[in-house]
């Protein structure tokens, strides 16, 4: 008999998906099926100049519906860029239905626009305690669609807006079930002209959207919850492991080549549909400890500019910044759950023996990766220092929603461990 006190429940959700090469073409038809008039398509400049989500808008007028482009989005969106969309928004407006064509940045960014298009209050009002006041939404959102031109972020699939606070030099987020999108249209043909920068750093993202949720702390092991005390990461489970592992699985076979040939169409179809599995995944089971020390490392960037990225600010881009600590935070974790480490590197890397330290093997098989893509080495590489660790255990302490899903707990201590242990990685 279960223990009264532990958790037997687990949740799941996904948008509805449609997959494949032209399915963009068919955003008119499928949000005529929601009877929306206007629409508020969702970019950032460097998509905007591709001519693709013109071509999404242009596509609508065959179903009455009225489409405008907003090219504004701020790649690693920061408090202030997503409060001048919203309020361009909210002044353009009122809207029926949002699109966002682009990476995790432009998604998010329509996230946000189509909370605070619906409900009242300010974005730091929605922001995750304790870097915002975590309110919950009052009224339902918008349709929203969801179209990524990269294979990484999962946030097609997820209910989870992420943002820099500028002032507090970290990354936090806004978590909520109604900000899933309602649909995710996935065309692996829009990621081809993705550089090999963008695809190493984003494919990270995916790999460890699906390392984290599948050696997170299981569902049971946390204490019962009310309903209406759930949330949306709710621990490994049953149905967040099948979508990790087929993840991995396709990662094995096409991460190296899709970033070494980006013209390689099947390479990035696997990749496209990694990225959606994991965000699946993720999405329910939840990250952890290289997320959580993720923000603090892009919120507090001083000079670096990442190969294929926009040169006019510094940054590292949030797969890169992910995955700087993944090999010391899955050591750390090993011994949690040995056996799901085994089994993800063995996924990842089919043809590696065993080495002779188990705990070494995950790591390994990272780094060896890391390595062949040209993912920097460690967060020496992108600026930072011993004397920087303080400030960056801080920041990362401040993701106590992440932090809870680790399947150890995790003190100050630790943290400091894992990052000045990531300085360099090899």
């Amino acid at each position: 008999m279960s223990n009264p006190t532990s958790e037997s429940v687990f949740t799941y959700g996904a948008p509805q998906l449609k997959f494949g090469s032209g399915a963009s073409d068919e955003i008119g038809y499928d949000l005529s099926r929601f009877g929306v008039r206007r629409v508020l398509v969702v970019t950032d400049p460097g998509v905007a100049a591709t001519g693709l989500p013109q071509r999404v808008a242009d596509q609508m007028a065959r179903f009455d519906i009225e489409a405008h482009v907003y090219d504004g989005s701020h790649v690693e969106p920061t408090d202030a860029s997503l409060a001048a969309a919203v309020e361009e928004a909210r002044s353009s407006g009122p809207w029926d239905a949002f699109v966002a064509v682009g990476g995790g940045s432009s998604i998010d960014t329509a996230k946000a626009i189509d909370l605070l298009s619906t409900n009242p209050g300010e974005l730091m009002d929605y922001v995750n305690v304790p870097v915002g006041k975590g309110r919950a939404p009052e009224h339902q959102l918008k349709p929203l669609v969801a179209v990524p031109t990269t294979t990484g972020t999962g946030s097609e699939s997820t209910t989870i807006c992420v943002l820099d606070v500028l002032a507090q030099k970290v990354k936090s987020g806004i978590s909520h079930p109604w900000l899933r999108p309602t649909l995710a249209v996935i065309d692996p043909e829009l990621t081809l002209t993705q550089p090999a920068g963008v695809t190493a750093a984003s494919g990270m993202d995916i790999l460890c959207h699906a390392l984290e949720s599948y050696t997170a702390r299981w569902y049971t092991t946390y204490d019962r919850k009310a309903p209406e005390q759930r949330v949306p990461y709710c621990g490994s489970n049953p149905i967040s492991d099948m979508w990790s592992e087929k993840a991995l699985t396709l990662l094995a076979g096409s991460f190296r080549r899709a970033v070494r040939h980006g013209d390689d169409r099947q390479a990035r179809a696997d990749m496209a549909m990694a990225a959606t599995f994991a965000g699946m995944g993720f999405g329910n089971a939840g990250v952890h400890v290289p997320h959580a020390n993720a923000y603090p490392i892009a919120g507090q960037v001083r000079d670096f500019h990442p190969k294929d990225y926009p040169a006019d600010h510094a940054m590292v881009p949030h797969g890169m910044s992910v995955a700087l600590t993944a090999p010391e935070a899955f050591r750390f974790t090993f011994e949690a759950a040995p056996e799901r480490h085994l089994r993800a590197a063995s996924l990842l890397a089919p043809n590696a023996g065993t080495p002779d330290e188990p705990a070494e093997f995950l790591p390994t098989v990272l780094t060896d990766l890391m390595r062949d893509i040209d993912i920097p080495n460690g967060i020496g590489a992108v600026g930072f220092g011993e004397g920087d660790v303080p400030s960056l255990v801080e920041g990362a302490m401040k993701q106590q929603r992440l932090l809870a899903t680790c399947p150890r707990d995790v003190t100050e201590d630790d943290l400091a461990g894992v990052f000045t242990r990531s300085i360099e990685l090899w």
